[in-house]
C-alpha cells in the first residue's frame, strides 16, 4: 500500500467523528509499522484525545520507528488537550504523513515544524483536496470566527419549491429528504425565517436515531413566532434562539420562560443585520448552519454575503404556476451579469432526485451590484 492508501483509511476513521466534534475538527490518524497497520483512531468527541493520541493508545506493537498518517497537521498548542506533537515525539515516530495544513493561526505550520526539528521526516499534502474537503467547516470557522453557512433548498425541474397553492410535502423523494437529514446532523445550527415558521411550523429536529438535535436560529425581525409553534414548545429539549430587533423586554418574557434564548439585534434594510448575527453565533461557538429558509430568508443571506456553499436538491418534476415560488426571492439582480456565481459544483444522484452542491465565489459576484460589505 502506498502513502495515499493509508490517507484514505485515516479519512475513512476522520469521517466517524461527523456532528460530534465541533467547533474541533474532524481527524483520523493511522500508525504503519513494517507495512502493517498497528494502530488507528479519530477525534471521536469536542474536548477528548485527538486522533493521534487515540492511534498511539491503540498501537498493538511498539510505535518507535512506525509511520503516522493523519488527515489534519498535529496541533503543537495546549487546548482541551495537551500537544499531539507532544505524543508523537515521545512515542519514537520516525515519519509523518499529513494531509491538509492547519489554518489555526495557533499551529499554522508550527506543528511540522517542531516535528522536523527534532529529526522526523515530515510529508505533506497527501490527499490535500480530500482532507481540506472533509473540514472546510473548521477552516472557515477557524479563519473567520463565523459559522459557515450552507443554503439548502428542494426545487422542482422548473425551479418551484411549492406548488402554486403552498403544498410542497413532498418535493423530493424519501432518499433525498434522508440525506438533507444527515446534513442537519452535521451542522451545528439549523436557521429558518419567521415566514417559514408562520407556514409550515416545522420541528426542525434531526430525525436520524441517536442524532444529535442542531441549534435553532430563528431570523424573527419584529418576534411574531406564535408560543404555540413547534420551535417554542419545545425549546426546552432542543436548544433554540430566537434573533430579532424587538428590544421590548416584556414581550421576550414569555418566550424565555418557554426556553427560547433571545438575540437582539439592529437592523438592517428592514430586516436582521445577518452579518452581525454571524457574529454573535460565532462568539456561541456554533461553527456551521443549514440554511433551511425561504426565498427572502435566502435572499437577505446573500446580499450580506454570509453563505458559502449551496446545496439544491432538483427532482424530477415540473409544477409550474407563476406565482409558486422559487428558492431565493428579495430583488433579485437587475442583469445575468449581476448574478451570484457558484464555482466547484459537484452533482450527486439520490435515487430518482439530484444533489448540486456549489460554493458561493463572492469574488466574481458583483451581487445585485449594490455597494455590497465585505
Amino acid at each position: 500500500m502506498q502513502d495515499k492508501d493509508y490517507m484514505r483509511l485515516a479519512l475513512q476513521l476522520a469521517k466517524k467523528g461527523c456532528g460530534l466534534t465541533a467547533p474541533n475538527p474532524m481527524v483520523g490518524a493511522v500508525i504503519v509499522k513494517d507495512g502493517r497497520v498497528i494502530g488507528q483512531g479519530w477525534h471521536e468527541k469536542y474536548g477528548q484525545p485527538h486522533a493521534e493520541r487515540n492511534a498511539l493508545a491503540d498501537c498493538t506493537a511498539d510505535p518507535r520507528g512506525a509511520v503516522m498518517y493523519v488527515t489534519l497537521e498535529p496541533c503543537c498548542h495546549y487546548g482541551k488537550q495537551p500537544p499531539c506533537v507532544d505524543a508523537i515525539l515521545a512515542a519514537g515516530i520516525s515519519r509523518v504523513v499529513i494531509g491538509s495544513a492547519d489554518p489555526n493561526p495557533l499551529v499554522d505550520g508550527k506543528g511540522a515544524a517542531i516535528l522536523r526539528s527534532h529529526g522526523i521526516e515530515v510529508t505533506e499534502h497527501v490527499l490535500q483536496d480530500e482532507c481540506d474537503r472533509l473540514n472546510r467547516v473548521f477552516f472557515h470557522f477557524i479563519t473567520t470566527k463565523r459559522p459557515f453557512v450552507v443554503m439548502k433548498y428542494a426545487m422542482s425541474m422548473d425551479g418551484k419549491i411549492a406548488a402554486y397553492t403552498g403544498a410542497s410535502r413532498w418535493v423530493t423523494g424519501e432518499t433525498a429528504r434522508n440525506h438533507v437529514q444527515q446534513s442537519r446532523l452535521q451542522y451545528s445550527g439549523i436557521m429558518v425565517g419567521i415566514g417559514t415558521v408562520l407556514a409550515d411550523d416545522p420541528l426542525l429536529s434531526c430525525r436520524i436515531a441517536g442524532g444529535r438535535n442542531p441549534v435553532r436560529i430563528i431570523c424573527d425581525t419584529h418576534l411574531r413566532t406564535p408560543l404555540q409553534a413547534q420551535v417554542v414548545t419545545t425549546a426546552k429539549k432542543i436548544p433554540t434562539i430566537l434573533a430579532t430587533c424587538c428590544a421590548d423586554q416584556s414581550r421576550h418574557t414569555a418566550y424565555i420562560e418557554a426556553g427560547c434564548r433571545i438575540l437582539c439585534l439592529n437592523s438592517k434594510d428592514g430586516h436582521i443585520d445577518l452579518s452581525r448575527l454571524m457574529e454573535r453565533l460565532g462568539e456561541e461557538q456554533i461553527d456551521s448552519i443549514l440554511l433551511e429558509g425561504g426565498g427572502t430568508l435566502n435572499w437577505a443571506a446573500l446580499e450580506s454575503r454570509i453563505v458559502q456553499q449551496v446545496q439544491a436538491y432538483i427532482a424530477p418534476k415540473i409544477f409550474g404556476g407563476e406565482t409558486a415560488k422559487t428558492p431565493v426571492g428579495g430583488a433579485g439582480v437587475p442583469d445575468p451579469n449581476a448574478a451570484f456565481r457558484l464555482k466547484n459544483s459537484r452533482i450527486f444522484r439520490l435515487n430518482e432526485d439530484f444533489l448540486i452542491e456549489s460554493e458561493v465565489d463572492y469574488a466574481c459576484s458583483p451581487g445585485s451590484l449594490k455597494k455590497l460589505e465585505p
